[in-house]
Order: structure tokens, then C-alpha cells, then sequence
């Protein structure tokens, strides 16, 4: 069955400097699935995530090579608004990353850069997307409260809702959970299935049973190269390369 991508990478070849850290990467990101990249430290998994908004533009010196297509258009044209496709690509990071504002603002920030006005409709996007992030329950009351109050898990919820008061089409996690604990993780890998309903979804993840919980897809990076991308299922129990299999079994990485 031939995958409708969201998101595709075509041969994409990506360097800092003269130093090539990605090489010759072709990745689906199907509609409405959660695609994760798994690999040992350093392999180029963040680096590759970054692609996808273009957040490694921020980096002097960085090249791209191939295309990086988004619902079939390619987003490195020197046309492609970058903060519009910023808003339409999401992203999530290792460490939340709250501003220091409150809760509330927190989420409207997005929508008044955007230029809304109406205090009526901010705060029930801020509701909705509160509720999107499982997180409308625990801070209802504490709205005006400045975010950093949160614990962890609740910071990258808050998070997570903020990327999407601003009605993405993709969210990009690069290893949300690594930095909050077992309790927060869960409720954020629940999320992260949730989304799929409305949200195509890209997690980069160090940890192999997170990807096998919460994906569909799975894209096994090594070195820069893209050693096997296929099912999760097919992936974890029925790996085509010895290499995945020797990483997914704990023998190396």
C-alpha cells in the first residue's frame, strides 16, 4: 500500500560546515501517524527532525541538500515563509521550554503574534488547547500563575499545548520524555497517540520502548545514514537489517 506522506524527506544530504551529518535520508511521515527515529546518540536523529521546520536555519555555516517536502511542496524553496511553516510544523524539545509568562499566556502567545484580537476567542483556544494537552484539569485555577510553577511533565504539557493553540498539521518531538519521569512520560506518550486522530506526529526517541509503544513507523538512523525504515511492528519483531537488529537487542548503542 503506497503511504500518503504528510511529510517526506527526498535525498536529503545535510552539513555543518564541511562536516556531512546527514546522508542521502528519504523518510515518509504518513498522514495521521506517529513516525519515530531510534538510533545510538549522535546518529542524526535530532538533526534530522530539525530539518522538517527548519530550525537548523538558525545554525551559521549549515547546508542542505535534497528536498524536504510538506503535502508535496518543498519547504527549503526559497518562497516557503518560514514562520508560517513554523506554525503548520510544531515542535517539541528535549527540555521545556516554557516563557516566562503565565499559563495562560503561555498559550495565547501564539495566537496574538498571529494577530488575534478577541479575548473571547483567545481564551477558549487557550481552553481547548489546555484540554488537548491533558492538562486543563490541573491548572484551571492557577491560569494567571507564571508557568514555572509547573512541574516537569506539566511544563512540556503546557508546552505541547502551546504548539498547538496555533493549529498545526504536524508536531515534532525531539526526545520529549527525556528529562521528566516515568509518571509524566506516560501521560505525554498517551498524547502522543491521541494526536494522531488530527495531528501527523515525528518522535525522535533514545528509548526503544517508547517507540515501540507509541509509533507506527519507525526510521533506524546510524551515522548520518538511514539504515531501515518500515513498520514498527516489522521493525521490533522481524528487523530486514542485522544492524537494527543488533541496535533494537541491546548490543550496541
Amino acid at each position: 500500500m503506497e503511504l500518503k506522506a504528510k511529510m517526506e524527506s527526498k535525498h536529503l544530504n545535510f552539513y555543518y560546515g564541511n562536516k556531512m551529518a546527514l546522508k542521502d535520508i528519504s523518510i515518509v511521515a504518513p498522514a495521521n501517524k506517529v513516525t519515530a527515529l531510534i538510533g545510538p546518540s549522535g546518529c542524526g536523529k535530532s538533526t534530522f527532525i530539525r530539518t522538517l521546520n527548519r530550525m537548523n536555519d538558525i545554525i551559521a555555516g549549515t547546508k542542505v541538500e535534497g528536498e524536504i517536502l510538506l503535502d508535496g511542496v518543498n519547504i527549503n524553496s526559497p518562497k516557503m515563509d518560514v514562520v508560517e511553516l513554523r506554525t503548520q510544523v510544531g515542535m517539541v524539545f528535549q527540555k521545556p521550554n516554557p516563557f516566562p509568562k503565565s499559563i495562560f499566556d503561555n498559550i495565547a502567545y501564539g495566537l496574538r503574534i498571529a494577530g488575534m484580537k478577541d479575548r473571547k476567542k483567545i481564551a477558549e483556544i487557550v481552553e481547548k488547547s489546555l484540554k488537548k494537552a491533558a492538562l486543563w484539569d490541573e491548572v484551571k485555577d492557577r491560569l494567571h500563575e507564571n508557568a514555572f510553577a509547573l512541574s516537569g511533565g506539566q511544563q512540556q504539557r503546557l508546552c505541547i499545548g502551546r504548539s498547538l493553540a496555533v493549529d498545526p498539521e504536524v508536531m515534532l518531538f525531539d526526545e520529549p520524555c527525556s528529562a521528566i519521569d516515568p509518571i509524566a512520560t506516560a501521560k505525554i506518550e498517551d498524547l502522543i497517540q491521541k494526536m494522531r486522530e488530527n495531528y501527523t506526529v515525528v518522535i525522535v526517541t533514545h528509548n526503544m520502548q517508547q517507540a515501540a509503544r507509541v509509533s507506527d513507523y519507525t526510521a533506524f538512523l546510524m551515522l548520518g545514514e538511514l539504515i531501515e525504515y518500515g513498520e514498527t511492528t516489522k521493525i521490533f519483531t522481524n528487523p530486514k537489517n542485522k544492524l537494527t537488529e543488533d541496535y533494537i537487542t541491546g548490543r550496541f548503542g
